[in-house]
């Protein structure tokens, strides 16, 4: 079992290779870095996608609406602990959409479940949410992290 601290460095990689692989529009190095049989609770419907196919097909999805496209992650913690671990912190999706207008797009809540299989660490689980107004039932998304 590697060192907690060697587990969150490889965790990390992982998480960047999504952000790299997400601004090279490439369902390829994307999909390396899911399990087969990856849950989503992706902040489009429908509730859950199950599979890395469904995943892959949210990540096409957005492909399509950006020209190019940039991902951030902010204020990311791990935590790691044998097999399996956790991360949590925000996230954004900007960049230039396919008419060419630019946008800052909007922070979200992202959870990561990971474990490890065949001593690389994957994605098992993600969630993506945004707060929303308890009285208008509408999302907030102009908050910043």
């Amino acid at each position: 079992m590697p060192a907690p601290d060697e587990a969150e460095t490889a965790i990390r990689r992982c998480l960047g290779r999504i952000v790299e692989a997400l601004e090279a529009k490439s369902l390829g190095d994307l999909k390396d870095c899911y399990t087969e049989d990856v849950v989503s609770f992706d902040i489009e419907p429908p509730l859950q996608h199950v599979g890395v196919d469904a995943k892959l097909r949210n990540w096409a999805n957005a492909f399509a609406i950006f020209r190019e496209l940039r991902y951030e992650l902010r204020d990311l913690a791990v935590t790691a602990d044998g097999e399996v671990a956790f991360a949590h912190g925000f996230g954004r999706l900007s960049g230039t959409l396919a008419n060419g207008g630019a946008t800052e797009g909007m922070w979200v809540r992202a959870t990561y479940c990971l474990k490890r299989t065949g001593g690389e660490w994957r994605i098992a689980h993600d969630q993506v949410s945004v707060p929303f107004d308890i009285a208008t039932g509408r999302g907030v998304a102009d908050l910043e992290p």
